[in-house]
């Protein structure tokens, strides 16, 4: 791993040499890494640049750091295309993971101006405000409010948003969902969103709003969420 004649840093070669081993399953996710010391031992270099290469993995996503514990192979990212289409429940189900949602609040308020002009409703009228925190193998991922239309979807209920909406709007509603715009911003958590998330406050998260659109143009929902950076991933394929 370690080729002290080599005109690369010694702890670029180190850094690169984990994450080699993590991609190769060498190193599984959720297991702990040799101590400072051990690497340090193994290679016949210092602490000092066993430290570095380890920063740069834990800042990188690739490992995560236990206080009085150790430093452990950070769980792989959920990556989801930002191409085409999908619900959260299908994301999850696409990855072989078991999607889940706990409500934590449902009903009415009287649309904003800014409720009102995204979905092409009169200000005042009654939109849903559903606050639901969504899980992938029982683990907290993202945490979002969605505003949906009471006249479009009159007979909405809890235990409806308590699973897939985009399921119950195109196989029980029979309407079909065309489009949406989703706008992508880096943040960090604040204490509510991090105490739900489980994560510490002030970690980096994502915060996406997305503005679905029925096959007619009818705004669906403004949906904002708050997503786990150290477990979510957006990848974007571009051509030229």
């Amino acid at each position: 791993m370690i080729n002290k004649h080599s005109p690369l840093p010694i702890y670029y070669q180190l850094e690169q040499g984990i994450k080699e081993m993590i991609e190769k399953g060498q190193l599984q996710p959720g297991e702990m890494i040799p101590s400072e010391r051990e690497w340090s031992e193994r290679y016949d270099i210092s602490r000092m640049t066993v430290r570095q290469a380890i920063n740069n993995l834990v800042n990188d996503g690739y490992l995560v750091r236990q206080r009085g514990k150790g430093t452990f192979v950070a769980t792989k990212k959920i990556e989801q295309p930002l191409k085409g289409l999908t619900s959260f429940s299908e994301d999850m189900r696409a990855r072989g993971m078991e999607p889940g949602t706990k409500v934590l609040s449902f009903g009415t308020i009287p649309a904003s101006s800014s409720l009102a002009g995204q979905l092409h409703v009169s200000e005042e009228e009654e939109v849903y405000e559903i606050r639901r925190l969504r899980l992938a193998d029982q683990l907290p991922i993202a945490l979002e409010i969605a505003y949906v239309p009471c006249s479009l979807v009159p007979y909405l209920t809890e235990e409806i948003v308590s699973g897939s909406f985009y399921e119950f709007i195109e196989q029980k509603q029979l309407l079909t969902i065309r489009s949406a715009t989703q706008i992508l911003e880096a943040s960090v958590a604040r204490k509510v969103e991090a105490d739900l998330l489980q994560i510490k406050e002030g970690a980096p998260v994502l915060l996406i709003q997305r503005n679905s659109y029925l096959e007619n143009g009818q705004p669906l929902e403004v949906v904002k969420s708050v997503y786990r950076a150290d477990r979510y991933k957006f990848m974007i394929e571009m051509e030229r």
